[in-house]
């Protein structure tokens, strides 16, 4: 583990740690529908785009159809009055979004599928 210290601009200080492990130990969460739409499956061959925490969707920057890269901002969410930008993990076109600005999500919602 690694820890970190991190001073904001008000001055108030958070420390937290940092573990690193292996991609094979990671077991995929079960993805739950977002509560503003409902999730569509994926087609053989997409990425799904999951919600890593429980969050606000404050803003999309894609639109269906779009092509990205690896890296590219898909969605901004709000969690813990942090805002945290969801990048698309591989080249593709986004093939689905299954979220709207303002919904509500839960940790393994669909946030979007890149084909």
């Amino acid at each position: 583990m690694q820890a970190y210290k991190v001073t904001m601009a008000d001055g108030k200080v958070y420390e937290f740690t940092i573990e690193l492990i292996n991609k094979e130990d990671i077991k995929a969460a079960p993805a739950a529908p977002a509560a503003a739409a409902p999730a569509a499956p994926a087609a053989a061959g997409a990425t799904t785009v999951t919600a890593p925490m429980p969050g606000t969707v404050l803003d999309i920057k894609v639109s269906k159809g779009q092509a990205v890269k690896k890296g590219d901002v898909l969605l901004v969410l709000e969690a813990m009055k942090m805002e945290n930008e969801i990048m698309a993990a591989a080249d593709g076109t986004v093939a689905s979004i299954n979220v709207t600005k303002g919904a509500t999500v839960d940790t393994g919602a669909v946030l979007c599928t890149l084909a």
